[in-house]
């Protein structure tokens, strides 16, 4: 056997790691798209809009000012500083520079923070449905994840009495996001502050809380967990620029912890990575200091596309879901169609029914299995209204032939 093909030479840690299923469902539309097939993908979280000019003009700024060297690893000093103060004014959580950390994505600064606090054997309680990378790195750092499931009636938010009952001796992180990716749902003050008062009950247990969608949220006042006082040492907030800005690709995120936590990420990513782009720092720092009128237009265009979208799902049979309050993902529950066929594809689960819906409807959509709700798909709604309505149109006639 060619050594290049024989896993068993391959670390146990990587044969143990699963492959993100969106990025497999993404891979497989641009397959489908080479061979001329046109697929609508609404399977990736990324925003379709691009990043606002004044950013892209402070990243040209920043070449031509030749800011093209090093930075320190935790991220240079006028960035640190913008998160700081953005923190204060938007999510009442008061740290210095010297508690944030920017790292290359908000993933990485949430494998960062797993690395520095989990321990073999230490328990990371995640909150399910769950975005795809959490279980896998918790498994890179060696801990063991523990999903707690909301319920649907809840729109899937876990309550405070649930953790109560998850917690062991063994819990060392409790993991979340809100707005959620996959569920759109968003925790309301009233309930984050009974979560925290039941992890205030437990000197050696940290919150991860992924605020990544923060800025994409229709309803409701949004509040950071990392405002309560009575938890606010343990609680690790993490952040980013790729939804709210538009700046997937710039690769942009940061982490805001009592100061241990901050300088432990900053030693580790000092072996990992170093500091992210200086120039999508730069860009980054603007877009904080900016004007925030483009973020909240792209917001208001996701809750147009998000009642669209909602409005167009009441006519096919069999799509159980809720008004998500945040985020740019509808979750609807699809096991109305398990054991239907249309004479020649029997749909047995959700992965099925998203394969059915990729070849004959030419919609590529993502199976809940991944998120860990076996009986749901995740549908981005970050595409355009022409190509939201003619998906769903797609899909209501894909699914009318299932029997």
């Amino acid at each position: 056997m060619s050594l290049t093909k024989d896993l068993t030479l391959l670390s146990d840690r990587i044969n143990a790691l699963s492959e993100s299923q969106t990025l497999a469902m993404s891979k497989k539309c641009r397959e489908l798209a080479a061979k001329g097939i046109d697929v609508i993908n609404l399977s990736i979280g990324e925003p379709d809009f691009q990043t606002p000019q004044y950013i892209k003009d402070a990243a040209k700024k920043a070449i031509d000012d030749g800011f093209t060297f090093y930075t320190p690893v935790s991220g240079t000093a006028d960035l640190k500083q913008a998160i700081a103060e953005k923190l204060k004014k938007d999510n009442q959580i008061e740290w210095k520079a010297e508690n944030i950390v920017v790292s290359t994505g908000a993933k990485q600064s949430l494998a960062n923070a797993l690395m520095c606090l989990v321990n073999p054997g230490d328990e990371v309680i995640i909150f399910s449905p769950y975005w795809v990378s959490y279980s896998e790195m918790v498994k890179l750092a060696e801990g063991e994840a523990v999903l707690l499931d909301g319920a649907f009636e809840n729109e899937f938010k876990v309550t405070a009495e649930q953790l109560e009952n998850a917690i062991t001796s063994k819990t060392k992180v409790i993991m979340y996001s809100s707005p959620s990716n996959p569920t759109g749902s968003v925790f309301t003050e009233k309930e984050l502050r009974e979560i925290a008062a039941v992890i205030a009950k437990h000197d050696n247990i940290f919150v991860i809380a992924d605020e990544i969608y923060e800025y994409i949220n229709f309803d409701t006042n949004y509040f950071s967990i990392g405002a309560l006082p009575s938890i606010k040492d343990r609680v690790i907030t993490i952040n980013g620029f790729s939804k709210g800005f538009a700046m997937t690709g710039w690769r942009v995120g940061f982490m805001a912890a009592a100061k241990w936590i901050a300088d432990a990420c900053d030693k580790l990513q000092g072996q990992i990575t170093s500091g992210t782009c200086s120039i999508a720092q730069k860009a980054a720092t603007a877009a904080l200091k900016g004007d925030m009128t483009p973020t909240r237009e792209m917001a208001e265009a996701y809750l147009r596309r998000r009642d669209l979208v909602l409005g167009l799902m009441k006519e096919i049979p069999g799509f159980k879901t809720f008004v998500p309050k945040g985020a740019f993902y509808i979750f609807p529950d699809i096991s109305y169609y398990f054991g239907k066929s249309d004479g020649q594809t029997t749909i047995g689960n959700a992965e099925d029914l998203c394969m059915y819906l990729l070849n004959k409807a030419s919609v590529s959509l993502v199976t809940g299995e991944a998120f860990g709700a076996p009986n749901c798909i995740r549908l981005s709604f970050a595409a355009s209204d022409e190509n939201l309505t003619k998906a769903m149109k797609q899909i209501k006639e894909a699914v009318a032939l299932l029997k």
